[in-house]
């Protein structure tokens, strides 16, 4: 194994301090689906696992529309690591994020300082692509993140709180206007959840005026909402949306947003103070990788063993992982069904190598696609049996619910639906920070403290 200090005393600067292990070194870095199932099927076994995450936690992403319009509180979609792999002997986690991979000295070189490796996998999955549109990316919120969620959470209650004191109605109209960028899964969900919001929440909430003041549009350059679901699931998903009173704009794209009028490239202006932003990802990695290991869509290049392009002891799995074939041009789905195959696969991968046995290539097994839009009314395709309503809405639920890490939060989680499917509350809106859009260095906008 390779070596590192064991000073109890380290600092920045300095190896990261690791447990003694007589064991070859993977370094995982990234705990989202692909990450966590990767650990998964390492536990226990004759190597010393690594986890690298900028949190101490695992975000179930596909609930995050569901934070952000006050159905959920974020701990209750969150689970942290050291509780998650609590009697896992061979694992470690530590928190950081990562700088650099220098592969030619198999070390990884992360804000806290730097270890080293056997085998390195990148599982750091993607970021919101804003198409190089930096007034829209400095204005808009996109939602990877649960931090995001929370801040789109605030950003909306504070504008509805700020539209019940001013006279002015064009501010107060811009204020309760809500523009929804991308027609996939998340800009759907997101759509029905503030058109819900909008139909219960806001007339007991905001009795100052009527709930008509609140106009939500769904903007998707696409033909069609849901593009890479069935036309049935599109078909039924679109009335579903109207029958809600979104203004849903299709083969329609924004252009530039300054935080108050968005405009579209077929010359429409909408007059909007919240902008959600799902209309795209790109791959988000440490430097220290070729242009040629590099595929569209800022993906690293892999083979159907996961491993990356021009290196052989580096692999990448999930959101980040671009397996190019004449088979898959465009790489597999970016979605977690992916994630989650992948991580099992490569854990197996590994360890063969070590054996040095064959090991199969990496064969995605689709188990469909679920979406749901608002309370009571989903889509799902499953093979060649596509239908929506009540059923779909079930199956979208107990799915969801049984992937939820932790029996607290799946109780939270089911709890808080039970409540909701009969009476519509949603009993966490409180701001309980004052949302103000602070420029980062990594193009990222924050809540801050008052």
């Amino acid at each position: 194994m390779l070596d590192d200090s064991n000073n109890s005393t380290c600092k920045v600067t300095d190896a990261i301090c690791l447990p003694d292990s007589g064991f070859p070194r993977i370094v995982i870095v990234g705990g989202g689906f692909a990450g966590v199932a990767l650990v998964e099927g390492l536990k226990n076994k004759d190597v010393q696992v690594v986890l690298i995450d900028r949190h101490n936690f695992h975000q179930f992403q596909p609930l995050f529309y569901q934070v952000a319009t006050s159905g959920l509180e974020p701990d209750s979609i969150v689970f942290p690591f050291r509780k998650q792999f609590k009697g896992y002997k061979n694992v470690s986690f530590r928190l950081a994020e990562v700088k650099e991979i220098q592969n030619s000295i198999n070390t990884v070189i992360t804000d806290k300082g730097k270890l080293t490796y056997d085998y390195l996998v990148l599982a750091t999955g993607t970021k919101t692509n804003f198409f190089g549109m930096e007034e829209v990316e400095r204005n808009s919120l996109g939602m990877k993140d649960i931090r995001d969620s929370l801040n789109i959470r605030h950003m909306m209650l504070q504008n509805l709180e700020q539209a019940a004191i001013t006279c002015d109605d064009e501010e107060r109209d811009a204020l309760t206007n809500f523009v929804i960028v991308g027609g996939g899964p998340a800009g759907v969900e997101m759509a029905g959840a503030l058109a819900e919001f909008c139909k219960y929440i806001l007339p007991k909430d905001y009795p100052e005026y009527p709930s008509s003041i609140m106009n939500i549009y769904l903007v998707e350059a696409m033909d069609e909402v849901l593009s890479a679901m069935s036309d049935k699931a599109a078909s039924k998903t679109l009335t579903y949306l109207e029958n809600l009173n979104v203004k849903v704009m299709l083969k329609e794209s924004v252009s530039n947003y300054d935080g108050r009028v968005v405009k579209t490239k077929s010359g429409k202006t909408l007059l909007a103070k919240n902008l959600i932003w799902t209309a795209g990802v790109i791959g988000d990695f440490p430097k220290g990788f070729d242009e040629t290991s590099i595929v569209k869509g800022n993906r690293l290049k892999t083979d159907h063993h996961l491993k990356v392009d021009g290196m052989d002891n580096v692999f990448a799995i999930g959101d980040i992982a671009g397996v190019i074939t004449d088979e898959t041009p465009k790489g597999y789905p970016q979605v977690a069904q992916t994630a989650i195959q992948q991580g099992r696969h490569l854990a197996k991968v590994l360890l063969n190598t070590m054996l040095s046995k064959p090991s199969k290539p990496f064969t995605y097994k689709d188990k469909g696609s679920l979406a749901t839009v608002g309370k009571r009314k989903a889509v799902a395709d499953l093979g060649k049996f596509h239908f929506g309503g009540y059923a779909a809405w079930l199956l979208w639920s107990v799915v969801h619910l049984v992937s939820i890490s932790g029996f607290r939060n799946k109780l939270l989680v089911g709890f808080n639906w039970a409540i909701s499917y009969f009476t519509y509350e949603k009993s966490n809106r409180v701001i309980i920070r004052s949302f103000k859009r602070t420029k980062k260095v990594d193009a990222q906008y924050t809540s801050t403290q008052e």
